[in-house]
C-alpha cells in the first residue's frame, strides 16, 4: 500500500459491503479490523438478505464479504463452484481458462500427494491473481479432504 501512496497518515476509505446477518456482519467487522494495518478504514454496509444476491451480481460493491460453506472436505466443491469460468458462485467473473485446466487436473488426480501439490499451486495462482482473496487452508489441502 505505501507503493501505492498510502500510509499511517494517508489511508484508503471504502465501504465494505455484506449481508446483514450476525455471522456475515461479525466476519466483516472481522475483515475492516485487518485491513486497519494496511491503511484501509473500511466503513461497514450491511446489506437486506433480499437486495444482497442481487448486489452480488451486478457488481455494485466496492468491498464485499461472503460466507461460503462446503457440504463435503473435498477441493473440487470449492474450486468448481467459485472459481472456474462460469461458475454460479464466481460473483466477480473470475474466468482463467489455465485455471479451469488446473483445477481439472487436480480433480484427476488419484495420488494424493500430487493432487495436494496441485490444489497448492491452484490458491497460488487464485492469490497471485488476487481472483478472491482466501482465508489460508479455505481450500487448500489438509483442510480439503487431502491429508497435509
Amino acid at each position: 500500500m505505501e507503493k501505492l501512496g498510502y500510509s499511517p497518515g494517508k489511508r484508503l476509505a471504502i465501504k465494505v459491503s455484506t449481508r446483514n446477518v450476525q455471522p456475515y456482519r461479525d466476519a466483516a467487522i472481522i475483515l475492516i479490523e485487518q485491513l486497519k494495518e494496511v491503511y484501509i478504514d473500511g466503513e461497514l454496509e450491511p446489506v437486506d438478505t433480499v437486495q444482497w444476491y442481487p448486489k452480488v451480481m451486478r457488481g455494485d460493491y466496492t468491498a464485499a464479504l461472503n460466507l461460503t460453506g462446503n457440504g463435503i472436505d473435498d477441493p473440487d466443491q470449492t474450486l468448481y463452484e467459485n472459481f472456474t469460468c462460469g461458475a454460479e458462485g464466481n460473483y466477480d467473473r473470475y474466468c482463467i481458462p489455465e485455471l479451469d485446466k488446473m483445477v481439472d487436473r487436480q480433480s484427476m488426480e488419484f495420488d494424493q500427494s500430487k493432487r495436494k501439490e496441485l490444489v497448492w499451486a491452484i490458491e497460488r495462482k487464485l492469490a497471485e491473481d488476487a481472483a478472491r482473496p482466501i482465508p489460508s487452508g479455505t481450500i487448500a489441502p489438509g483442510r480439503a479432504g487431502i491429508p497435509t
